[in-house]
């Protein structure tokens, strides 16, 4: 028999029979459960009937479904008096917070998490998950959560997990469009991909380009200066990035949406001060 902690993985799709996968390869005993029948094929786990049976097999249970809404469809007959349920679905902060009390009103536990990698990347080095809520919890069931990848608690507020989570996908999701709109602005994105690489291994290191570090710091301390390189320059700069876009025939949402920013930030009396100053704008939506 198995020392190891039992698991229950609730959602089967590429995430979920991705974690399952890795508990069984890691020894713990593993129940699973999906709404959809045959998603259990080849993980090793054992399938549940009913999501309550796959439920009842552990006081672990980590949840990957496409939101909340499907863990109060999917455990609505559910005891989950003495569980602890881990759930790293996404949604909003919330709903986290509204979820949080609707298990402790059937008498479980419910720690809220993000998962930050994708499924090949699901307990491999560089994996890590934030996790909010009960700090207790997290830390009785650490040994198996770092199955799937450093655990990062980041509150007991159940809301920042997602707030943490929805931050990083954030700047994955922009980072990656921009790519995509400059790499069809120059025409390719094999000769651009070297420049776009350095670049974004230069913003985190400590040189003149190290704008990860001296943003942060000027964020930190509200102070914005711009003497050598203030929003009004880069205000103009951007409607010319607009300009590139719209005579190559190309769609202009995104730089649109960047040139408004800085446009927005230059009226508001902002144009001597240096980029930090467009969290002023962030602070206050239009």
């Amino acid at each position: 028999m198995s020392s190891r902690e039992a698991v229950t993985v609730i959602g089967l799709g590429s995430m979920g029979s991705t974690m399952a996968r890795t508990f069984v390869a890691a020894g713990h005993p593993t129940t699973v459960w999906n709404r959809t029948p045959g998603k259990a094929d080849g993980l090793g786990a054992v399938p549940a009937a009913t999501a309550a049976e796959a439920v009842a097999a552990s006081k672990v249970v980590v949840i990957s479904q496409v939101d909340y809404g499907a863990m109060f469809e999917s455990l609505a007959d559910a005891d989950l008096r003495g569980r602890v349920l881990f759930n790293l679905s996404s949604d909003s902060p919330d709903r986290l917070r509204k979820a949080t009390e609707w298990v402790a009103g059937r008498g479980g536990t419910l720690v809220t998490g993000g998962i930050m990698v994708p499924p090949p990347g699901i307990g491999q080095p560089g994996s890590y998950v934030f996790y909010a809520g009960s700090e207790q919890a997290v830390a009785a069931h650490q040994a198996t959560l770092e199955v799937l990848g450093r655990v990062d608690h980041v509150g007991t507020d159940p809301g920042q997990a997602m707030l943490y989570y929805q931050a990083m996908l954030n700047i994955f999701w922009t980072t990656l469009i921009s790519y995509f709109y400059s790499a069809t602005l120059v025409g390719s994105a094999e000769k651009l991909r070297p420049y776009a690489a350095t670049m974004l291994t230069d913003l985190t290191e400590d040189g003149p380009m190290g704008f990860l570090r001296i943003l942060t710091a000027e964020l930190e301390s509200g102070e914005h200066p711009g003497a050598e390189n203030n929003l009004h320059m880069q205000a103009v700069g951007a409607e010319h990035a607009v300009q590139a876009f719209t005579e190559a025939g190309l769609d202009v949402t995104v730089p649109g949406a960047v040139a408004a920013l800085f446009a927005r930030a230059d009226a508001a009396g902002y144009g001597a001060d240096g980029l930090s100053a467009l969290v002023e704008m962030v602070r206050k939506p239009s």
